[in-house]
């Protein structure tokens, strides 16, 4: 019977150390999980027919979101640098899905968000990769 060295032990612990470090970190928007559980149409992720609430805890409910707003109807989720805008469909029942990185998604949604979640660039907002002082 062949015998597993500490050298082995060790160096198969550092590698799963490193595998659990280096993979998506916490508020990673699950835009994956998302394009492979909602259907895609005409450039974007819908659900045909949950409401947007609905879709916003099963998405939250999978990667679990840094904060949560619900404005005219609409929900979102924010994440590390990432924003997810869930709002119902406009023809028929359901919902749609909108992914952006943060700067994009506050400019493009600022009219909900603006008051609630801080500015990108601003000393309140903690999202954008590497760094001290977060």
């Amino acid at each position: 019977m062949k015998r597993i060295g500490p050298a082995s032990v060790a160096m198969t612990a550092a590698v799963g150390i490193l595998a659990t470090g280096c993979s998506s970190a916490p508020n990673d928007v699950p835009d994956q999980w998302i394009s492979s559980t909602y259907e895609y149409e005409m450039g974007d992720y819908v659900d045909p027919s949950d409401a947007p609430r609905k879709v916003a805890d099963e998405i939250d409910g999978h990667t679990a979101a840094a904060d949560r707003l619900s404005d005219d109807g609409m929900v979102f989720l924010r994440y590390e640098d990432d924003m997810v805008a869930i709002s119902p469909r406009t023809s028929g029942s359901g919902s749609v899905i909108d992914i952006d990185d943060y700067d994009d998604g506050y400019d493009r949604w600022g009219s909900h968000v603006r008051s609630k979640w801080p500015a990108p660039g601003s000393s309140s907002f903690r999202g954008g990769g590497p760094g001290l002082g977060k």
